[in-house]
């Protein structure tokens, strides 16, 4: 693919971001019914009686911060912010969070591990292999160094880093979050009843048997 190419495939998705943005940055519920069915929604459950699983997506609450970036690179960043989808012993998932780094590319990591981050990258996606990125609207499956240049460049990343010094890119979180339902209030023991006072003795002396006519 051109230089050229990529730029118009750009500019075509541009007015796409936003929707697009938007669409990933819904979050989706699993919601675990009484009867241990499970359905996805865009509402929360109607009671805590509900577990859920939120997914996080890759809404502008995970994105990278871009507080403190250099001018250029921060409106870059922010027109098309870079997501990268990892998982556990993933050598191909290492080398391009090296390659990000190593160029100065600000990005959110989005950790796939369990089954529901499986069924949310499909979701995304379209597929669960990894490393999956997002670029803006462009999307990367696996990890190929001239491709993802070749994005880069298009997209106006510096070719070399001008991150500040000591800048740390937001730590990897987990594509769903699952969030275990609300425990019920524990009800406050009740007090012990007052004990009833003893009658009194009708006993006297002149009458020791306490019967009374």
């Amino acid at each position: 693919m051109t230089h050229g190419s990529l730029l118009r495939i750009l500019g075509t998705t541009a007015l796409l971001v936003c929707a697009s943005t938007a669409a990933q940055a819904q979050t989706v519920y699993r919601i675990v019914g009484a009867d241990g069915k499970v359905t996805f929604s865009d509402k929360p459950p109607a009671s805590t009686d509900q577990g859920k699983v939120v997914g996080t997506g890759v809404g502008a609450s995970g994105a990278a911060t871009n507080t403190g970036l250099p001018f250029e690179l921060r409106k870059v960043a922010s027109k098309y912010p870079v997501t990268l989808y990892t998982g556990n012993k993933c050598s191909p998932c290492d080398a391009a969070r090296s390659f990000l780094i190593a160029r100065g590319v600000p990005f959110t990591e989005r950790t796939v591990i369990t089954n529901e981050d499986s069924e949310s990258l499909q979701r995304i996606s379209g597929e669960t292999s990894l490393p999956f990125m997002t670029i803006g609207g462009q999307r990367i499956g696996g990890f190929s160094d001239a491709e993802l240049t070749q994005t880069l460049d298009a997209a106006g990343y510096p070719k070399a880093s001008t991150l500040p010094s000591g800048y740390k890119n937001p730590a990897p979180t987990a594509l769903v979050a699952v969030q275990k339902p609300a425990e019920p209030a524990k009800a406050e023991p009740k007090p012990a009843p007052a004990a009833l006072p003893a009658p009194a003795s009708t006993k006297n002396p002149n009458n020791p048997t306490g019967i009374v006519f």
